[in-house]
């Protein structure tokens, strides 16, 4: 069931969404060539320990992996997709790219985002690999009207990462979000026809994350039960909002 918030908890969820913008882009300002990924972990624990938040992700129990994710922020480097663990062994180097992912939960009510950070100067193609990715996320939240469908914004993210020559990671997809991390709807990054297409209601809030391989779409987990990177190693870029529908367009409630 797709559950619509208020204004009140659109709020609520607002408050919850800018402290997480404020922990990725200190995060981000943080990376550069010699960091160890755990580095971050640490640096965000700190900053939602500081602001009285409990973290999203640490103890989320995901039934695929068999046990509980351990830590605050998911640290996924190059062709490492999602669900990158942070390390005091994975260290940054020049020419790596970096997605960060990290959600918390103020007053019972979640937010949920994700960059890409590049590490000193990368290649033409990483740049490129992380525009595309990032423009698709935009492109989607201004199908966040009411009266669209869901099937709106999946497609203009297929759209625009494949007419570019990259490929759209299928296996991970985006979701509602609300009270609980993940809610109905599902958000692929592709049009599934297999899947329910709900026309789009103020008060509807969704977590929107295209994940984009600069060469095949296939993903394999590894034996970390975890970390899911690209089957042919290429690079994969990483961006995440959360979006309320409202009555004046699209709110993007995980940024200022």
């Amino acid at each position: 069931m797709i559950v619509r918030k208020t204004q009140s908890e659109l709020e609520k969820m607002r408050r919850s969404g800018l402290l997480v913008h404020d922990i990725l882009h200190a995060l981000a300002a943080q990376v550069a060539e010699g960091l160890a990924t755990w580095d971050l972990e640490v640096a965000a624990v700190k900053m939602m320990e500081d602001a009285g938040a409990r973290p999203a992700f640490k103890n989320y129990f995901v039934p695929a992996a068999g046990e509980r994710y351990r830590f605050v922020l998911c640290t996924s480097v190059n062709d490492e997709i999602v669900h990158g663990m942070p390390s005091t062994r994975r260290i940054l180097r020049k020419g790596d790219i970096v997605s960060i992912d990290t959600g918390v939960s103020l007053n019972g009510y979640f937010g949920d985002s994700a960059l890409t950070v590049a590490v000193g100067e990368i290649s033409d193609e990483a740049k490129r690999l992380m525009r595309i990715t990032e423009e698709s996320l935009e492109l989607a939240i201004g199908k966040v009207r009411e009266g669209n469908r869901l099937f709106d914004i999946c497609g203009t993210v297929e759209e625009h990462v494949v007419s570019n020559g990259f490929s759209i990671v299928r296996e991970y997809v985006g979701h509602g979000i609300g009270t609980q991390l993940h809610e109905e709807p599902q958000v692929p990054n592709y049009v599934d026809r297999r899947n329910e297409n709900p026309r789009l209601r103020e008060g509807m809030v969704l977590a929107i994350e295209p994940m984009v391989n600069a060469g095949r779409p296939e993903a394999k987990v590894l034996k970390d039960k975890w970390t899911a990177v690209a089957k042919d190693g290429s690079y994969s870029a990483h961006f995440e909002h959360c979006v309320a529908v409202t009555s004046n367009g699209p709110w993007v409630l995980t940024r200022p």
